[in-house]
């Protein structure tokens, strides 16, 4: 399995070359780029489907798909983003589906609660509309604020770079602003914004002065301001995750940078960044056991963070299997827990959430479902690395492969699953689920 060929494909293609390769219309085929193509993943999911309650680790109750996305992706398809709860509705995008983009879709925005599903809007394209949202939304004021990570007016490619925009609960959408690419602006947001006072920052994986991606800021109004443009080297390359708030300063990953190893670029780094541009690497992952390739945001625990990284640790997968880590705001790191593949999970590509201290994620692999190489597992780690599998994905309209975070809703845990559902021709497969899940 070719772990940076999955990430690089799964959250828009970060480097530019890739950007222009995917496009802003191409089809989802073999995305995420690791998995079995065409009737292969409908194979695994059909044998899954079979088997399912089998891999079940928890009782049946304990699980429950809340909606799983069909009828050629109308509504929706392959769902790459966090939930958000509002009132007690939730929202959250898919990546595909809805209209435009040569058949397949540019995307939804959609709310859904146990009993009804509804889809807010569907994404157009450029040169007026955003394309393949991939970061969750946030609330500034019962609004809701998200990314896209192609389309919008400015090309990169031949797709476009990348837009904000906002719309409301009734599904009034509006293009706040539209990434310019280039040495001036970034260009592919694949990470989700976060609100400070009013004001929204995010990052975008590639453009900038050296094309390695950017920390940026808008403003609820449109007006945005590049905050700072990595370099490629020691400072980090390719942001793919959102950023966290922790007194005014904020923190992150960068896919890659921060020396020679991995691809050559470095294996990726956790770095802080003021408001104002000043930007510091806190740790430069070595790769092996240290972890390596980290794409979800970071979780915040009493002033330590946490998180994940999508390779390094276990030598058991090929690339490692990932790994679960803290690390300091002064930048002392430590591993907690490293992936071992098959049923102890594989490819991490979502953050951690903390309930009561306990810390519970995903992997986008592993566990007992889809032959060979998992459809995925529900975890929980303690703060010293103790680690549980709380469920294993079956595949077929229980879903397979989860890559986004979880949120807690009244001791409730709800997420997406990018694979499994219902049949869904067009996407070569399933279309993906939102489910509930109670430890």
């Amino acid at each position: 399995m070719n772990k940076l060929c999955f990430s690089l494909y799964a959250f828009s293609c970060v480097a530019g070359a890739m950007l222009a390769a995917c496009g802003g219309s191409q089809p989802p085929i073999g995305a995420p780029g690791a998995m079995p193509q065409g009737a292969g993943i409908m194979a695994l999911e059909s044998a899954a489907a079979a088997r399912s309650v089998a891999h079940r680790i928890v009782p049946e109750s304990s699980y429950q798909v809340l909606h799983g996305f069909h009828n050629h992706g109308s509504g929706g398809a392959l769902p790459r983003a966090s939930l958000i709860d509002l009132n007690g509705i939730l929202y959250g995008t898919a990546s595909y589906g809805g209209s435009g983009c040569d058949g397949y879709g540019c995307g939804t925005v959609f709310s859904v609660t146990e009993g009804t599903w509804r889809v807010l809007h569907r994404f157009s394209g450029e040169p007026y509309d955003g394309d393949r949202p991939e970061g969750a939304l946030v609330n500034v004021n019962d609004k809701l604020y998200g990314t896209t990570a192609a389309g919008g007016v400015h090309l990169c490619g031949s797709g476009g770079c990348g837009t904000v925009f906002s719309v409301t609960t009734a599904g009034v959408e509006k293009v706040l602003y539209s990434f310019g690419g280039g040495p001036s602006d970034g260009a592919s947001p694949i990470g989700n914004l976060i609100n400070v006072h009013g004001t929204l920052y995010g990052t975008t994986a590639v453009g900038g002065v050296n094309d390695y991606g950017t920390v940026f800021s808008v403003t609820t109004a449109g007006a945005e301001k590049v905050v700072y443009s990595f370099g490629g080297g020691a400072d980090g390359a390719n942001p793919e995750a959102g950023l966290i708030n922790i007194g005014g300063t904020l923190y992150g990953t960068t896919f890659e940078g921060g020396g020679s190893g991995c691809s050559g670029l470095g294996c990726g780094t956790i770095f802080s960044v003021t408001r104002s541009g000043t930007e510091k690497v806190l740790h430069s992952f070595g790769g092996s056991f240290d972890g390596a390739y980290p794409v979800a945001p970071l979780t915040n625990l009493n002033g330590t963070l946490h998180g994940t990284t999508y390779g390094g640790g276990s030598s058991n997968c090929s690339g490692g299997c990932g790994t679960i880590f803290s690390v300091t705001t002064a930048g002392a790191e430590k591993v907690l827990y490293s992936f071992g593949g098959g049923l102890h999970g594989d490819g991490p590509s979502a953050g951690l959430i903390n309930v009561k201290r306990t810390l519970y994620g995903t992997t986008a692999y592993g566990g007992s479902g889809c032959r060979g190489i998992g459809c995925g597992i529900i975890f929980s780690v303690t703060t010293t690395g103790a680690e549980n599998v709380l469920y294993s994905f079956g595949g077929g309209t229980s879903g397979a492969f989860p890559l986004t975070s979880l949120i807690e809703v009244d001791g409730t845990l709800y997420g997406t699953t990018d694979r499994g559902g219902f049949r869904c021709e067009r996407y070569l497969g399933k279309c993906g689920t939102v489910f509930a899940f109670t430890p």
